[in-house]
């Protein structure tokens, strides 16, 4: 599991850069919401790979019953 990370880069002019690292999916604009609604306008919005990866389960039952007469 990597380490989650927010990274924030304010320029002179006052734009504010944001960078989420580690959030898998969706969840990273659930935890920057709140801190986006206090810096103000979003100009704009771009999403890294790990915003579209998703978590991946597997599960796999093997039944072997069959006998020299199944043949």
């Amino acid at each position: 599991m990597s380490m989650e990370s927010l990274e924030f880069i304010i320029y002179p002019d006052g734009r504010v850069m944001e960078k989420v690292t580690g959030i898998v999916g969706s969840s990273c604009q659930e935890v920057t919401a709140a801190i986006e609604a206090q810096l103000g306008q979003l100009m704009s919005q771009e999403k890294t790979s790990d915003y579209y990866h998703q978590t991946v389960s597997q599960s796999e039952k093997v039944s072997n019953a069959a006998t020299f007469r199944d043949w």
